[in-house]
C-alpha cells in the first residue's frame, strides 16, 4: 500500500484516538478566505528559468516588487545569493537560514459524525519562512482548523483574564531560529488545493535583522536541493541535502488536486511541511509538503514549486482572497489508437477525445461528447494527453490549465465530426458533488425530532469508515458529478432516539431522496421545505423506497426534549438560518441523474481517461 501524506509534526497529548493509528504523518484539510487590506503593500512573485526554451510554456513571471518592507531596502544593502557549491561550509552562516522558523499550531477540527460540535484538540508543530511585508509562508494543512479566540470576549471577560486566554488559546504562533520567545500570528488566506497558507505577524520585534527569502527558478533534473525546516526529532532548525529527482504534474494529498510538483530525494519528515527548500545559489525553488510512503519505494519527498506559490499569491492579490484553481470540466480520453484516430476524423497524430463534460462547467455551453481537443491557446496537444515542457520535455495537459486562473478565457482547437474549429471556454474552478473539504471548517446540519441530516462530505466518510456508509453512497460520492452548481447528497447521518422515531434506527446513512414529494436539491432546500410545510405529516423518502413519517407538531414538541437531552444547542447549523436561494435555473437538470462516468482526482488515469 502506498500513500501521500502532509508532513506536519503532530502531538498527541490531546489528540482524538483515531489520529494515534497513523502518527507518522497526517494530511489536514481546511478552507477560507480572507479580504487583503487595502493599505498593506501588494506583493507578486517574479519566477525565472533559467533553462527554460521557446518550444513549450514557461513558468509564470509576473511584475513584482521586491519582498520586504521599505524600511528594509533602506536600512540593508541588497546582499549576493550564497554559492553553496564553492563552499558548502558556508550553510551554517548562512543568513537565509534565520528566515525559517518553526510554527505552533492548536487544531480543533469538526465532528463530521456530530456536527453542532467540535473534536478534542490537539497541537502539531511545521515549518514557515520570511517573503517580506510582515509576512511568512506554510503549508495550508500546517494551521487548518486552528482554534479561534475572539476579540467580543472582551466584553465578557475581565481584562486580565482575557489575555489569559489568548496567551494559553491562540491558535498560531511562531518562533525564530535562535530566539527562545513565541509570537502570535494570523492566518490571512489558505489555499487548500495547493496546500499553501499566508500568516502575518504583526510584532515589530519578530521582524528585526530579518532578511526574506529570494525565490529562485524551477531547477533541472539532479540540481542539488537543500530542505530547511524544523521536523520532529529535536528542537533546533534541521537541514537535509539531495537532489531534484522528478518534476511533473503531483498529486497533493491535502488538496486532492493534481499541481506541478518537484520530486526529490531528501528526507522530508513530519514537522518539515512549511519549510523551504533551496538551490545552491541560495535562492528558495519551493515548499516542502509531503512524502510518498510505500513498502516498495525511500526517499520520496515532494516540493511546491515558485510557480505553484506565485499563483497563489497572484490569485490573493488579484481578489483579496483565494479563489482556487479553476478547469476544464471534461472527462478525457487519449488517442493513442490509430484505429481510434482514423474512427474520429482526426488525420494527425495528435489531440484527446471528449467523453463527458460536467453539467456545471462553462465547456457544457461549447463542447460536446466526441469532440477532439488538439489544441489550448495555440498549443497542440499530444494524443497521449501530454503538451511541450520547457527545452526537451513533455507534461500532462491539464498543467496549461493549472497556470490560468478562474474566470479566464482560452481557445480550443477541436476536431467535430472531422471539421476542425476553433473554440472560446470560461474556465472556473470545479464543482465537486461531494466535497472534499467544507466552506467555513463546520459542516451543514438539521435535526428533525432526533432524525440528524447533512451533506456528505469526503470528511465525514473518513470519520465513519467506508463500511458505514455503503457501497451505493461510495459509489455515488467517487463516480457521479454535480447536475448544478449547489447539488449535495443529504444523508440521514443518525437517529437520536426517542419516543417519536421508534423504528427509524436502522435508517442510519440512507441518502434522502425526496420531502413530502419534492426532490431535494441540497441540505438548505431541506430545511426551507421543512420551515414551509403545513402538513400534517413529514415524509422523508429515501433510496431503496425507505419510507420515514413523522407527524409534524409532535415531532416539533419532541426536537425541543431531544436538544436538551443531548445538549445540543441548536436545531440547525446557522448557514441554515439564511434565506433560501434556489440554485437550479434549468428545470431540466434535475431529469438527469447523477453522472455515470467515473471521476478521478487525478486527470490522466491509468486507464486512459482524465479530467481537465
Amino acid at each position: 500500500m502506498a500513500v501521500s501524506v502532509a508532513c506536519c509534526g503532530v502531538s498527541f497529548v490531546n489528540a482524538p484516538a483515531k489520529l494515534l493509528q497513523s502518527s507518522s504523518a497526517l494530511c489536514f484539510r481546511a478552507s477560507s478566505s480572507c479580504k487583503l487590506n487595502p493599505e498593506k503593500k501588494k506583493y507578486t512573485l517574479r519566477v525565472r528559468d533559467e533553462h527554460s526554451s521557446n518550444d513549450g510554456p514557461q513558468p509564470m513571471a509576473f511584475k513584482s516588487s521586491p519582498f520586504g518592507s521599505s524600511q528594509q531596502k533602506k536600512d540593508k544593502k541588497e546582499s549576493q545569493p550564497t554559492d553553496l557549491r564553492t563552499d558548502p561550509a558556508k550553510i551554517h552562516d548562512a543568513s537565509f537560514l534565520d528566515a525559517v522558523v518553526k510554527v505552533y499550531c492548536t487544531h480543533t477540527a469538526p465532528d463530521y459524525s456530530l456536527p453542532w460540535q467540535k473534536q478534542r484538540q490537539f497541537t502539531s508543530t511545521g515549518s514557515a519562512f520570511m517573503i517580506g511585508d510582515g509576512k511568512l509562508l506554510t503549508n495550508a494543512h500546517c494551521v487548518e482548523h486552528d482554534t479561534q479566540v475572539y476579540f467580543p470576549l472582551l466584553f465578557y471577560f475581565p481584562l486580565f483574564f482575557f489575555f489569559f486566554l489568548t496567551f494559553f488559546l491562540d491558535q498560531v504562533k511562531v518562533k525564530r531560529r535562535g530566539d527562545d520567545r513565541k509570537y502570535v500570528a494570523k492566518v490571512l488566506v489558505r489555499g487548500v488545493d495547493c496546500d499553501i497558507a499566508l500568516l502575518s505577524v504583526e510584532s515589530e520585534d519578530f521582524w528585526k535583522g530579518a532578511e526574506p527569502l529570494r525565490f529562485g527558478h524551477l531547477p533541472r533534473l539532479q540540481d542539488s536541493v537543500t530542505v530547511v525546516g524544523y521536523p520532529l526529532g529535536g528542537d533546533t532548525i534541521s537541514v537535509t541535502k539531495g537532489v531534484v529527482s522528478r518534476i511533473e504534474v503531483t498529486s497533493y494529498a491535502h488538496g486532492s488536486s493534481d499541481l506541478l510538483g518537484i520530486q526529490i530525494d531528501a528526507a522530508i519528515n513530519p514537522g518539515n511541511s512549511g519549510g523551504p527548500a533551496f538551490n545552491d545559489q541560495g535562492e528558495c525553488i519551493g515548499v516542502a509538503f509531503q512524502v510518498y510512503r510505500s513498502e516498495e519505494t525511500e526517499n520520496i519527498g515532494y516540493v511546491i514549486p515558485t510557480t505553484v506559490v506565485s499563483h497563489f499569491l497572484t490569485d490573493y492579490e488579484r481578489n483579496a482572497k483565494y479563489t482556487g484553481y479553476p478547469c476544464l470540466g471534461v472527462l478525457l480520453q487519449k488517442l493513442e489508437n490509430p484505429a481510434l484516430r482514423e474512427c474520429l476524423k482526426v488525420p494527425t497524430n495528435e489531440g484527446v477525445l471528449v467523453r463527458r463534460v460536467e453539467p456545471t462547467s462553462d465547456a457544457s455551453k461549447v463542447l460536446k461528447e466526441g469532440d477532439v481537443i488538439v489544441s489550448f491557446d495555440d498549443l497542440r496537444v499530444g494524443c497521449e494527453g501530454t503538451v511541450p515542457f520547457r527545452s526537451s520535455e513533455r507534461i500532462a495537459f491539464r498543467y496549461l490549465i493549472s497556470q490560468k486562473f478562474a474566470g479566464d478565457i482560452v481557445e480550443l482547437g477541436i476536431i467535430r465530426a472531422g471539421e476542425p474549429k476553433k473554440v472560446q471556454v470560461v474556465l472556473r474552478p470545479r464543482v465537486h458533488l461531494v466535497p472534499y473539504h467544507i466552506d467555513g471548517g463546520q459542516p451543514s446540519y438539521i435535526i428533525i425530532a432526533g432524525l440528524v441530516f447533512t451533506p456528505l462530505s469526503e470528511p465525514l466518510i473518513e470519520e465513519e469508515c467506508e463500511d458505514s456508509i455503503g457501497l451505493k453512497l461510495l459509489t455515488k460520492a467517487r463516480y457521479s458529478v454535480a447536475r448544478f452548481r449547489g447539488e449535495q447528497i443529504v444523508i440521514l447521518s443518525q437517529v437520536l432516539a426517542n419516543e417519536v422515531n421508534i423504528g427509524y434506527e436502522d435508517m442510519n446513512n440512507q441518502q434522502v431522496l425526496k420531502f413530502n414529494g419534492t426532490h431535494i436539491r441540497n441540505i438548505h432546500h431541506l430545511a426551507h421545505l421543512i420551515d414551509m410545510c403545513n402538513d400534517k405529516y413529514l415524509v422523508f423518502e429515501f433510496e431503496d423506497n425507505y419510507v420515514a413519517v413523522l407527524e409534524r407538531e409532535a415531532s416539533n414538541s419532541a426536537s425541543l426534549c431531544i436538544l436538551k437531552d443531548y445538549g445540543i444547542p441548536s436545531e440547525r447549523s446557522a448557514d441554515l438560518r439564511e434565506p433560501y436561494v434556489d440554485p437550479v435555473h434549468d428545470n431540466e437538470a434535475l431529469d438527469q441523474g447523477f453522472g455515470d462516468s467515473p471521476v478521478s482526482n487525478l486527470e490522466i488515469g491509468f486507464d486512459g481517461l482524465v479530467w481537465a
